[in-house]
């Protein structure tokens, strides 16, 4: 059997990329139900905050589909900014709502449900992320590769969540579900920056 020609290989990776981001963004669509009814029943800032973040990385995953398809470096630049500017959205209204809720001690319920999901998705990003940066180095496109690091960072902020959420939920601690909201912002605003500014990061 003669070795795979450098044309099968590139298809075969093209082909696993696609399936990396349908399956995340298959995830992030029923992440976004699932935080909504969890952060509307516990009364939660960084459930919702993370639900939206799930929405910009639903917007995240149709630019990489978008764009393995061959839809031109022009359009892809356009895209990517489209999601910069959604971080910017996510980023002002999360530093609004945890600046209120910490002014006005507004204590959330406790959420054993959403300390389960964020602790599940965590694992799943972080695997959808490594596996998305190696292939997207394989094939040489950066925007899979930027993805994937969209995708570590969902991660870390499903570990933020997680933490703020499971804080309130055990000892009662408020402010930790507010705060977990600004670490979404910090994150957000830094995603945006690279995005609108990606020479000083390279």
């Amino acid at each position: 059997m003669s070795p795979p020609s450098s044309a099968d290989r590139v298809n075969h990776l093209r082909r696993r990329g696609f399936v990396l981001e349908w399956v995340t963004l298959s995830w992030n669509v029923v992440g976004v139900i699932v935080l909504a009814v969890l952060a509307i029943s516990a009364s939660s800032i960084a459930l919702a905050g993370f639900g939206l973040d799930s929405l910009i990385e639903i917007g995240a995953s149709t630019v990489v589909l978008w764009e393995l398809s061959g839809t031109g470096e022009q359009r892809q630049h356009r895209a990517l900014r489209l999601i910069g500017v959604a971080f910017i959205a996510l980023a002002v209204y999360l530093l609004v709502q945890s600046a209120v809720a910490l002014i006005a001690q507004h204590h959330p319920e406790g959420s054993v449900g959403g300390i389960a999901w964020t602790a599940v998705t965590a694992v799943c990003m972080f695997t959808l992320a490594g596996l998305k940066t190696r292939t997207g180095r394989a094939l040489g496109n950066p925007v899979l590769q930027t993805e994937g690091h969209v995708t570590f960072i969902d991660g870390l902020l499903a570990v933020a969540v997680l933490f703020g959420v499971t804080l309130n939920t055990v000892f009662g601690w408020w402010w930790a579900d507010p705060l977990a909201g600004l670490v979404i912002v910090y994150y957000a605003v830094r995603e945006a920056v690279e995005i609108f500014t990606p020479d000083t990061h390279s």
